[in-house]
């Protein structure tokens, strides 16, 4: 999976978020998009998954040196933030098979081994409504790392999270995202301490 941006720029209305980005995002690296709350780091992070399009420059997603149309790049990519909203009526174990229907899992780790892991084993029966922000961002994680799809993007992962949660949080980044493309928007070097490139949005603000 490749996303490249030549003098990519986005706006909203007449402000600019960013502007003359050239930049290669690469399957097997690790990205953090950093800068300060309200920059437009979320902003880029959905760019790049193909869910806001851009208003100058050019973008281009491929996979096996084959180009992805714009309406396709969803099913090679998984995405985890804060603000997306899990179905609170089901249950984790509900959920969680909805969720592989239109994106399954990784083969080898059927619904009841990631709810194990994840470490939501006796909640796995309630629903989600009753659940805390830090079980909630559990669940988002879970979702996004455990898909089976080359790029995984991650906005503020490790909000709500507790310091168990941001050691899981490590653990599986570490242990099944090593050959895909991992994407960062966080200022919180606890978020993307493990990312070998890092990209300041403040410096593609002219």
């Amino acid at each position: 999976m490749k996303v490249s941006l030549t003098d990519a720029g986005k706006r909203f209305n007449r402000d600019w978020i960013f502007r003359h980005l050239t930049y290669i995002f690469e399957q097997g690296s690790s990205y953090a998009i950093i800068g300060p709350n309200g920059s437009g780091k979320s902003t880029l992070l959905q760019v790049i998954s193909g869910s806001m399009q851009i208003n100058e420059g050019k973008i281009v997603w491929s996979h096996d040196n084959r180009s992805l149309a714009n309406d396709t790049v969803f099913n090679m990519v998984s995405i985890c933030a804060p603000y997306l909203e899990v179905v609170e009526e089901m249950t984790l174990k509900e959920f969680l098979h909805f969720h592989q229907v239109f994106k399954p899992f990784l083969p080898e780790f059927p619904v009841e081994k990631i709810i194990s892991m994840i470490g939501l084993d006796k909640a796995s029966g309630k629903q989600i409504r009753y659940y805390s922000s830090g079980m909630r961002q559990r669940v988002r994680l879970a979702q996004a790392i455990f898909s089976d799809v080359p790029a995984v993007l991650l906005d503020e992962p490790c909000t709500n999270l507790d310091a168990a949660g941001i050691s899981l949080y490590n653990q599986l980044i570490n242990d099944y995202c090593k050959d895909r493309l991992v994407v960062v928007s966080s200022n919180d070097e606890t978020e993307y301490g493990f990312c070998k490139n890092r990209i300041n949005i403040n410096d593609y603000k002219k």
